[in-house]
């Protein structure tokens, strides 16, 4: 079963009246529980990619799908409601809420959806925290914190709402090797106990072990996927 459908997808970038082709036609499905990698150099088209899917920006043309839901032509309501219940987003620069705490970092996401009650979204929180490793530290704030257990904040808030899908730009940018592997190893984890979809971009090829599916990106096209 795919749990997304890309079909001629094209997002073109204006610079006063010079057209920056981002993608220029892509297609490919995702099934889900896939652990997937998007490759390919910097300015290829990889975070462009998943900020359509994940919502975050919009096509100039084509259309993606997400489960039987075509997302390219829904409302901003829509929209926000598919964000929220449908999708976790890593981003390179984490984009966690300095005056919060890890856990109320954590908790953010379940609170915004209205629909659990405060012990449930404080254990359904600590419980992803205890996943990362990082009990000892859930009440720091980001500042505190180093590189990778930012990024740990970032995949346990991610993974907080049972999203169907998590999509995760350059996970192991600015990371060492170490626990750059650490955190595959757990978006890894997580993938083959709960069967969520996973697709990640890198430019690393070092990380590539661990996809169960590479789609390589070049100049805004694929190239054949391995």
């Amino acid at each position: 079963m795919n749990i997304i459908e890309i079909k001629n997808l094209k997002k073109d970038y204006f610079l006063g009246k010079t057209v920056v082709p981002a993608l220029r036609g892509i297609d490919f499905a995702v099934e889900q529980g896939a652990f997937l990698s998007v490759i390919g150099p910097s300015g290829s088209g990889k975070t462009t990619l998943l900020n359509i899917i994940g919502c975050i920006d919009f096509a100039t043309q084509g259309t993606v799908k997400i489960g039987d839901q075509e997302i390219t032509s829904m409302n901003d309501r829509q929209i926000t409601d598919i964000r929220l219940n449908k999708i976790g987003f890593i981003f390179q620069t984490f984009n966690l809420i300095p005056v919060l705490d890890v856990e109320e970092n954590v908790e953010f996401p379940l609170l915004l959806m209205k629909k659990h009650s405060k012990g449930e979204v404080q254990k359904r929180a600590r419980a992803l925290i205890e996943a990362v490793g990082l009990s000892d530290f859930i009440k720091h704030k980001p500042a505190e914190l180093s590189g990778g257990q930012r990024q740990r904040v970032a995949i346990a808030r991610a993974l907080v709402t049972k999203p169907d899908i998590v999509l995760a730009d350059e996970p192991t940018a600015n990371l060492d090797s170490v626990t750059g592997a650490q955190i595959l190893e757990l978006m890894k984890e997580m993938n083959e106990k709960e069967s969520t979809t996973f697709i990640f971009s890198t430019h690393d090829h070092n990380v590539l072990k661990y996809a169960k599916k590479i789609i390589p990106l070049k100049d805004g096209m694929i190239e054949q996927a391995q």
